[in-house]
């Protein structure tokens, strides 16, 4: 008999495949739960992902549970700012003054001392790549004329936009123990960003930015990472573990994810991306999903 050559890999691949299938059909056998990895701690840890396009949520774990949101707070300080630029209260020219309050905000900030000025443009690009602490507070000192007033307007607004779980109380998401939200309020905040600025939506894309003769980089690595990601905005303070607000916009699909809790920033990335994996997956759509937490 003629020796015969085994089957390529690709070819026994789908033979397994098309046995399972026929086996499937024969039984009523459940098929098995899929197994999440997160890369938290329960009481860190919190996630949600919603269809932007029809407000569907695919994918939850403590989403409306209590947490710091770190920088993620700056989403809210730029929607003001946005708001004031519709408004015509100020344009992209616009110079926004540093105080010394400002100015004494620890790092990650643009360094500026009391006196300078930043134009706005450049503002919503060092609060968005940068993460700018001292900008941030500037913004909201010149829009509110204090950063606790200002803060005030933040928690106002989130009322407004149906984040009913958050309060602000100050402009960075620095440390302070009544900043709090959810991630289900972060979501929101996310969607109404997208859906009321589209025309200002590009800057949550920008991965750097020239700024008086040097290039500031950032450190959202989710761009550029996967097709189809266009924003939106990283946190970090130790209290609350890295989080993540990311958009991802491509092949008629429009996400918004949040995770928020995680114990690096490359593990977080991981995690969202194999959430956008597992929410574009029409065969995950009715698979029961098991969390399997850091700890565990």
């Amino acid at each position: 008999m003629p020796h015969q050559r085994p089957l390529p890999l690709i070819q026994r691949v789908f033979a397994v495949l098309s046995l399972l299938l026929l086996l499937g059909g024969c039984t009523t056998v459940t098929p098995p739960d899929a197994v999440l990895a997160v890369p938290a701690p329960p009481q860190k840890y919190a996630a949600i992902v919603v269809d932007a396009g029809t407000g569907k949520q695919l994918f939850e774990v403590n989403s409306t549970a209590q947490r710091y949101p770190a920088s993620l707070t700056k989403m809210m300080t730029l929607y003001l700012l946005f708001e004031a630029l519709d408004a015509g209260r100020l344009t992209k020219e616009t110079q926004i003054p540093v105080s010394d309050h400002a100015a004494s905000q620890p790092p990650t900030k643009m360094r500026f001392r009391r006196g300078e000025t930043i134009d706005v443009d450049s503002a919503i690009r060092a609060i968005v790549v940068k993460s700018a602490n001292d900008v941030a507070v500037a913004v909201g000192e010149y829009l509110g004329g204090s950063e606790d007033q200002f803060a005030a307007m933040m928690t106002s607004k989130a009322r407004q936009l149906g984040m009913t779980s958050t309060s602000f109380r100050n402009a960075s998401g620095l440390p302070d123990n009544g900043q709090m939200t959810t991630a289900r309020d972060m979501a929101v905040l996310g969607m109404a960003l997208h859906r009321r600025f589209p025309q200002q939506f590009h800057y949550f894309s920008e991965s750097d930015f020239m700024f008086r003769g040097r290039l500031v980089r950032g450190h959202n690595d989710m761009l550029g990472r996967v097709h189809g990601v266009d924003g939106i905005k990283t946190g970090y303070i130790r209290a609350s573990g890295f989080n993540i607000v990311t958009s991802y916009n491509a092949d008629g699909r429009n996400l918004i994810v949040v995770v928020m809790g995680a114990d690096s920033a490359r593990q977080r990335n991981d995690h969202v991306e194999a959430l956008i994996q597992r929410s574009l997956s029409p065969a995950m759509a009715d698979t029961k999903t098991r969390l399997m937490f850091a700890e565990q």
